[in-house]
């Protein structure tokens, strides 16, 4: 070893270390040189370090990863954002025909159509994102692999981006509402609490699957089977009130049924509706959410070694 090395060596063992944050450190001798910020990277520790913070300051990754995902997914598509309409507007003629006129379903004195679509609003923005997230890691193995962000990023943006899709099936709802002459009522103002509240649900399955499949690749499988049972138990093509009332408690322990209760009775004024099952889906949701993005918390750290 040469003499400038030797001093290299001996400058560098007397620098100071820097700690977890991002505190700025300037080399000795170089006083008049601008700071440079260091990061240092470190596992996430305990079982409520869900370091929202960190989420927050990355906002603008979670925009362009949010704003892909809808670009991608209409690229090169006759339709577009035709398909977030077509999807439920088929789906309610099948139920309508089927369950409404052949089976001849209650709705609530409701006709069937605005009845079942406005379940399916809901609904089909639930099953999509909740799938979408699920999948989101694995779609993005190589970045994930390559450069450190925070995960939860991932599945979140999956489930902004289908907004995209709420917005014109909620557009063409408003359209068939005119048409069926239902006007609202000042309970209009309650639908942002019941899409919020269906938004949760997605994202809280969302973490808890997306985190079990890159350990399990069998929740790819499971998934869609998952989520077409889910849809069985929740009234989409029948109301609640079908169901005889010492089962009542146990059916809103599904957090889409006070989702879709309450969406039909904001807009619609559907009796269905109670305080008691409202609160019982904010209790569920809030459970689902939390409980979620602590496993994911838990488990990401070891997501770029599995995938």
């Amino acid at each position: 070893m040469n003499a400038p090395q030797a001093a290299l060596c001996k400058a560098a063992k007397n620098m100071p270390v820097l700690e977890a944050n991002e505190r700025t450190i300037a080399a000795p001798g170089f006083a008049g040189e601008k700071e440079t910020p260091v990061v240092r990277i470190e596992a996430s520790r305990g079982w409520i370090s869900l370091q929202l913070r960190e989420l927050w300051e990355h906002r603008e990754l979670l925009y362009f990863l949010t704003w892909r995902d809808v670009k991608v997914r209409y690229k090169q598509t006759l339709l577009g954002a035709g398909w977030a309409v077509l999807q439920p507007l088929i789906t309610m003629l099948i139920f309508s025909a089927v369950f409404g006129r052949l089976a001849k379903l209650p709705s609530d004195g409701i006709p069937y159509p605005i009845f079942a679509f406005a379940a399916l609003v809901q609904w089909t923005f639930f099953a999509s994102a909740t799938g979408r997230a699920s999948d989101g890691l694995l779609s993005n193995a190589g970045l994930i692999k390559k450069v450190y962000f925070p995960r939860m990023a991932v599945p979140l943006a999956r489930v902004a981006a289908c907004f995209a899709d709420y917005i014109p099936a909620f557009a063409l709802l408003l359209l068939m509402m005119w048409y069926y002459k239902f006007a609202p009522s000042w309970h209009v103002v309650l639908v942002p609490i019941f899409v919020a509240l269906a938004t949760g649900t997605a994202l809280g399955t969302g973490l808890w699957l997306a985190a079990l499949n890159v350990r399990f690749r069998d929740i790819g499988y499971v998934t869609p089977f998952l989520i077409q049972i889910w849809f069985f138990v929740t009234p989409v093509i029948y109301p609640s009130s079908l169901l005889p009332a010492r089962w009542q408690f146990l059916y809103a322990l599904n957090p889409m049924t006070g989702s879709i209760e309450g969406f039909r009775w904001a807009l619609l004024g559907t009796p269905t509706l109670s305080l008691g099952k409202l609160g019982t889906c904010c209790v569920v949701v809030a459970a689902l959410l939390l409980s979620g993005a602590i496993y994911f918390r838990r488990t990401e750290r070891h997501f770029a070694d599995i995938i």
